[in-house]
């Protein structure tokens, strides 16, 4: 297979999922991508470039459900976070560090699975700046930033429509911000442009169909979707 199919068929993948449960684009991506490009900073500066592209788009036509005062505080410590992570990033390669992440991913899958009907998060700072924390440095570090903020808007957010909102939003901010750091930091490469040409296409396809399904999931359903990917995630993460 080359690698331009092979970037559409992923980019179509991702979208899809990320159009239908609100996150997992860049979780989708990072299990194959690095495997595609020069380098994994590379990779985690194409996932995001095509992430950003297609939130963007969503978040500005679902603009009426984003409640910005539940956002300032999980945004302000993911910005902080990412940051160091991608520059350590330059330095680190830790292969324990992707398997504790893969099993926390699992752990946290099965207890939201679990106590779900218990589960209610609160929007306040507290529980903004811990989501905030953690997604930051998975972010920075695997270009996976997505699954603490769907736990978060998931467990916070009244409809299916407002979480999906807040969670493009906030990704679409996220990765503005990501995208300066590793531009900053050198991972913008001109293949990184060339490809993002092939994956862009994949991205708008995935949207298209996913857009589509989406109308026809429940709240409830939304909810156990974004617990089992999360869950489905971490497999991909500790296999990969």
């Amino acid at each position: 297979m080359s690698i331009v199919l092979a970037l559409f068929i992923l980019s179509v993948v991702g979208a899809f999922i990320q159009r239908t449960t609100g996150f997992g684009f860049g979780i989708f991506m990072m299990t194959m991508l690095p495997t595609l490009m020069p380098s994994y900073g590379e990779a985690t500066a194409l996932s995001g470039l095509l992430s950003l592209s297609m939130s963007i788009v969503i978040a500005y036509r679902m603009r009426r459900f984003v409640v910005w005062r539940r956002m300032w505080g999980i945004l302000i410590a993911f910005t902080i976070t990412s940051t160091v992570a991608i520059y350590l990033l330059s330095d680190i390669a830790d292969k324990t560090l992707e398997i504790i992440l893969g099993i926390t991913l699992v752990i946290i899958s099965l207890y939201f699975m679990v106590f779900s009907r218990r589960i209610k998060l609160s929007t306040g700072y507290g529980a903004q700046v811990g989501a905030g924390i953690v997604s930051g440095f998975m972010g920075g570090f695997f270009g996976m930033h997505g699954a603490p903020a769907a736990l978060y808007f998931v467990s916070s957010e009244p409809s299916k429509e407002h979480y999906m909102a807040m969670c493009q939003a906030y990704f679409t901010i996220g990765n503005i911000l990501m995208s300066l750091v590793r531009w900053h930091a050198g991972f913008f490469t001109p293949i990184v442009w060339v490809d993002y040409l092939y994956g862009i296409g994949g991205v708008v396809v995935g949207t298209i169909i996913g857009s589509y399904v989406y109308r026809f999931i429940s709240a409830k359903l939304l909810r156990y979707m974004v617990y089992v990917y999360i869950g489905v995630s971490g497999l991909l993460i500790l296999l990969t």
